[in-house]
């Protein structure tokens, strides 16, 4: 699994996992985790996380995701998620969190948004 980088969009922080498929359980959270928790110090707190690649996520990685945005809220910050399956948008929706994590198509409109 390639490490999570984050880069620059138009003034806004975006955290990828790479270009391949993937799955991000508690097996592989492991190889991402730091990187993730990173994110959350972007100046300005401003930060879309694209799972655009992504297949798959577990309870682990919702904590994390949880984690870092809580750590951007603290500072004024905003946090949206990008790109998601139709699987990952459903766990999101099931779990109550797009109420407080905003959800975009793609990386693009979030950054605009």
């Amino acid at each position: 699994m390639a490490t999570p980088r984050v880069h620059e969009q138009d003034g806004v922080a975006v955290l990828d996992f790479g270009p391949d498929p993937h799955s991000l359980d508690e097996t592989t959270l492991q190889s991402v985790h730091d990187g993730v928790l990173a994110a959350a110090n972007v100046e300005p707190p401003l930060l879309v996380v694209d799972l655009s690649h992504v297949d798959f996520f577990g309870s682990s990685f919702i904590e994390l995701l949880y984690r870092v945005w809580s750590r951007l809220n603290n500072r004024g910050g905003h946090f949206a998620l990008a790109g998601l399956s139709p699987y990952c948008r459903e766990v999101i929706e099931v779990t109550n969190l797009h109420r407080l994590w905003a959800l975009y198509d793609t990386v693009d409109e979030a950054v605009s948004g």
